[in-house]
């Protein structure tokens, strides 16, 4: 039986936009489990975002509840809200926001400064980080001064270097090349298979076959569910491709 790390119970998100007001979430309940690679999927619109930014504790909801491991995160200050986010968060953005007068050995370090007081040690978890994710010739470069996809994975080191429990990823591969998205959903994949749990929000078929539940979204509520296995490397990519597009067909995608 797979652990629920988050509940969504009746969660409301409306904002006021040009005089009136929109229903990004409307009366949502969800389950997520420890160690799934959730893919949530849907029209521009739709709502993904928002509801990635709920769950994460980093946008306040209307009513319902949203409880983190059996805690209700309603009732937390903004303080405990962001200690928990860095301890228990890690979040990969679609436009990257790597600090541009930062290093990326800088970037990753002052992340985790927030949680590790030691300096020693966390410049050494900093250094550890970035070689494993093979930018150790990057480490004193500006983040004008290397790849896009350079930039994508110092951000990835960034988001991981707490060792957070949960990746939450927001169309990750939308800046990058094809080349580029495939050598970050390879290294996201290989996260998930070392057993964190992520969550992304992407509308790429491809990113999305990374994933082993899809949720479909639709005026801010879940319209449809798909369940795979979890990715492995030798997999066929085409097969699991064809089986989320004939789900996202049916839902008028």
């Amino acid at each position: 039986m797979k652990k629920i790390i988050f509940q969504l119970n009746n969660v409301n998100k409306t904002y006021q936009t040009n005089s009136h007001n929109v229903h990004a979430i409307r009366n949502l309940s969800l389950d997520i489990y420890e160690g799934d690679f959730t893919v949530i999927m849907g029209s521009s619109g739709s709502g993904k975002s928002t509801l990635l930014y709920l769950i994460s504790g980093m946008d306040n909801f209307n009513s319902g509840e949203i409880k983190y491991n059996n805690f209700n995160i309603n009732n937390l200050s903004e303080k405990e809200l962001i200690k928990l986010r860095r301890k228990e968060f890690g979040m990969i953005y679609q436009g990257i926001h790597l600090i541009p007068y930062l290093t990326i050995f800088e970037n990753v370090l002052t992340t985790l400064m927030l949680i590790e007081k030691n300096k020693k040690i966390a410049i050494k978890k900093s250094e550890e980080m970035l070689l494993s994710l093979d930018l150790q010739k990057e480490l004193h470069r500006l983040p004008s001064q290397i790849s896009g996809g350079q930039q994508q994975r110092a951000a990835v080191a960034r988001a991981l270097i707490n060792n957070c429990n949960v990746l939450f990823a927001d169309e990750p591969t939308g800046a990058l090349n094809t080349s580029q998205g495939e050598n970050l959903l390879n290294l996201l994949s290989n996260i998930n298979n070392s057993n964190k749990s992520i969550i992304m929000v992407t509308h790429d078929l491809k990113a999305a076959c990374r994933g082993n539940r899809i949720l479909f979204l639709k005026d801010g509520k879940i319209e449809g569910e798909l369940n795979l296995k979890k990715f492995l490397n030798d997999q066929s990519l085409d097969e699991r491709e064809e089986e989320i597009y004939n789900f996202l067909r049916q839902r008028g995608w």
